[in-house]
């Protein structure tokens, strides 16, 4: 069985073409040696993140990713576009994420969440390249028993 993996960049000027995003490549190169079938990242506006995660939680993928909008700024929205569609939260990964990031002071200003949908698991990253490759680090050593757990797999 094929798993697949999408990520989704909330950044209205990557969206607009003023800046290449730079931080989807990341999580999608993550998931695809991770074995997930990934297409290449979606990039919407900011005010487009609510329309894009239902369209992606339709689709039911094993993991779907996000970058972006996880801040302060009046745009970023991401966290509350995300936790609607969320059945159980899992804060567990939240605070793993702050206490890998925590050596730099404005990750503490960035939002996260994590849960599952059914059987998709679903994180909100902050946009920055750091951020990623800190994401990364913090989902590689349990992601595929998470989706493992969601698929009704017992590994013991």
């Amino acid at each position: 069985m094929t798993r697949r993996a999408l990520v989704i960049v909330a950044s209205t000027r990557a969206a607009a073409g003023e800046y290449e995003d730079r931080s989807g490549p990341i999580l999608v190169n993550f998931l695809r040696e991770q074995g997930f079938d990934t297409p290449q990242p979606l990039v919407v506006a900011d005010a487009d993140i609510d329309s894009a995660l239902a369209t992606a939680f339709a689709d039911a993928p094993s993991v779907i990713l996000t970058s972006g909008g996880t801040g302060i700024t009046p745009d970023d929205r991401t966290v509350e576009a995300l936790t609607p569609h969320l059945d159980r939260e899992l804060p567990g990964l939240a605070h793993a994420f702050y206490a890998h990031s925590a050596a730099i002071p404005t990750a503490a200003l960035s939002r996260t969440v994590a849960g599952v949908s059914g059987r998709t698991f679903a994180m909100a990253l902050p946009g920055s390249t750091g951020a990623a490759k800190d994401g990364c680090a913090v989902l590689e050593p349990v992601l595929h028993h998470i989706i493992n757990q969601l698929e009704g797999i017992n590994e013991h």
